[in-house]
C-alpha cells in the first residue's frame, strides 16, 4: 500500500518540475529576445562605424562587414567641433554632479531631523516643487535675471537639487542607527564632521546610485543648453550629436577638409558620432553596478 501511495506522489513532483521547467524557458525565451531588441540596434550602430567606406557604399554590408576602417572615429576626434563639446560636457557633468550630490545629501540630512526648526514647512514646500513646476518661460525669466544666459552654469544649478532625490535620501538618512550619532554628539562631534565623516561614509551605496543618475543626467544635457546658451562653441555633446543627424551636411558641423568630404559616407559619420557621445557612460556603468544594484532599493523597505 505504501509503494502505490508513493508512486502518484513521485509522478505529481515530475509533472511540477517539468512545467516549472517549460515556464522558465519560456520567460527565458521572452526575456532573450527582449535584450536582443536593446542589443542589436547598439550592435548595428557599432558595427556601421566601424565599416570601410567602400563597403558601405558598394551595398555589400549585412550584419558583419568584410572590412573594417576606423576612418570615420579620426575625423570626427580631429575637428573642433567635437573638443568644444567634450569640454563643455566634461565641465558640466564634472563639476553638476559633485553639486548635485552635495546639495541633495546636505538637504536631505538636515530634512531627516525631526528637531529641525520649521523642518516640516521645508518638507512640505519640497514636496511642493515635486508636484507643481513654474514653467518654461519663468524659468528662462529667472536664468536671464540670474546672468546666467550663455554660461555652463545655466545647465548645473537648475537641476542642482530635486525634489525625489531629496524625498528618497531622507528616507534612507532616517533609517540609520541614531546610537552612532549620538555616541559622535557626546564624544564631541559636531554637526558637519559627523555628517562627512560618519553619516556619508554608512552611505556609499545611496551616494553611489544618485552620483551615476547625476552623472547620466547632466552628461545627457540638451534641452537646457538650447534655451541658456547662445554660443556654439559652449554647446554640450548631445547638442553637437544632433546637429550631425539632422545636417544634410555633416562637414560643416565636423569640419572636414574638402580633400576629405567625400571620404566617410554621413551616415557611417552619424554611426560614429554615436559611440563616441555613449562610449564615455558605457565604460563608467560596470564599475558603478555594484552600488547601484544595493542603491537602487534605498528606502523602499520599511520596517
Amino acid at each position: 500500500m505504501v509503494g502505490k501511495i508513493e508512486a502518484p506522489k513521485k509522478a505529481g513532483r515530475l509533472g511540477m518540475k517539468a512545467s516549472e521547467t517549460i515556464y522558465q524557458v519560456f520567460i527565458g525565451l521572452i526575456l532573450a529576445l527582449i535584450a536582443a531588441t536593446m542589443i542589436l540596434p547598439f550592435l548595428y550602430v557599432i558595427v556601421i562605424s566601424f565599416t570601410d567606406s567602400s563597403v558601405y557604399v558598394s551595398g555589400s554590408f549585412y550584419l558583419w562587414p568584410s572590412k573594417w576602417s576606423t576612418e570615420a572615429y579620426r575625423l570626427i576626434l580631429r575637428g573642433s567641433g567635437f573638443l568644444n563639446a567634450l569640454r563643455a560636457s566634461c565641465f558640466i557633468t564634472f563639476m553638476g554632479t559633485p553639486i548635485n550630490v552635495c546639495a541633495n545629501a546636505g538637504l536631505a540630512y538636515m530634512l531627516s531631523k525631526d528637531d529641525l526648526f520649521g523642518g516640516k514647512v521645508i518638507n512640505r514646500l519640497v514636496m511642493f516643487t515635486m508636484l507643481f513646476g513654474a514653467g518654461m518661460i519663468p524659468n528662462f525669466i529667472n536664468i536671464r535675471n540670474l546672468g546666467l544666459i550663455n554660461s555652463w552654469f545655466a545647465n548645473i544649478l537648475p537641476s542642482a537639487c530635486g525634489a525625489w532625490t531629496v524625498m528618497v535620501m531622507k528616507s534612507f538618512f532616517s533609517e540609520l542607527p541614531t546610537d552612532i550619532e549620538e555616541a559622535a554628539e557626546i564624544d564631541g562631534c559636531g554637526t558637519l564632521r559627523m555628517f562627512f565623516q560618519i553619516v556619508l561614509p554608512l552611505s556609499l551605496a545611496m551616494l553611489a546610485t544618485f552620483t551615476l543618475f547625476a552623472l547620466v543626467s547632466y552628461w545627457n544635457c540638451y534641452f537646457s543648453a538650447i534655451m541658456y546658451l547662445t554660443d556654439t562653441r559652449k554647446m554640450p555633446l548631445q547638442v553637437y550629436l544632433q546637429k550631425i543627424v539632422l545636417s544634410t551636411d555633416i562637414s560643416e558641423v565636423v569640419d572636414i577638409q574638402d580633400d576629405l568630404r567625400n571620404k566617410v559616407p554621413q551616415e557611417v559619420m552619424r554611426m560614429a558620432s554615436l559611440v563616441v557621445v555613449v562610449f564615455p557612460i558605457l565604460c563608467i556603468y560596470p564599475f558603478m553596478q555594484k552600488y547601484f544594484a544595493k542603491g537602487v532599493m534605498v528606502g523602499a523597505v520599511k520596517g
